[in-house]
């Protein structure tokens, strides 16, 4: 019910959809930038719903309580702790290794707000499962969400961030004075 009112909203809104995920991906990290806004988060679920994508994705757990709770649970969050160090990184490769099929959106920033590095993990990860990085985006100019092609890292992470800074250097965020396209290193 809620991911249908999202789309609805996003077609209200006059939002449209840009390419999906290659239908052969499995298994894969999904970059959520630029994220400046909480509005992304609607706009990304619609999205998301409108393109017949199941995914998780994760949340601080402080967001766990009512009336998010539900909301979040029904669209697929997963509870992270981000105060401790609690082996993330090895968890999620696990959790793919053992699984046909899944799809983890990740926001690359890991805020809303400017940021002068992305987290690393959603690399670490990628790579350690030996899975592609897909960039989704959110361009507030052209109303437009899609996914631009997969990447797939490799031991030169700098590659790795070129190819994301080629993805976002011509998407617009709803805040655009809070994504640095320079921020996109690990």
């Amino acid at each position: 019910m809620i991911l249908e009112m999202f789309a609805a909203w996003f077609k209200w809104k006059g939002w449209t959809l840009g390419p999906n995920i290659p239908e052969n991906i499995d298994k894969c990290i999904v970059v959520a930038a630029p994220h400046t806004s909480n509005w992304d988060f609607v706009y990304s679920m619609a999205a998301l719903h409108l393109f017949g994508v199941k995914m998780n994705y994760l949340a601080k757990k402080e967001l766990f309580k009512f009336p998010m709770k539900g909301i979040l649970k029904s669209t697929g969050a997963i509870s992270v702790e981000r105060s401790k160090n609690t082996g993330m990184v090895e968890s999620i490769i696990q959790k793919f290794n053992e699984s046909e099929k899944m799809i983890l959106l990740i926001a690359g920033e890991g805020t809303r707000g400017k940021v002068d590095k992305w987290k690393s993990g959603l690399y670490h990860v990628a790579f350690g499962a030996n899975i592609p990085i897909m960039p989704a985006y959110l361009d507030y100019a052209k109303k437009e969400a899609g996914f631009g092609g997969p990447i797939y890292p490799t031991e030169n992470m700098q590659q790795t961030v070129d190819a994301l800074k080629a993805v976002y250097a011509d998407k617009t965020a709803k805040f655009p004075e809070n994504f640095n396209l320079e921020s996109i290193r690990f």
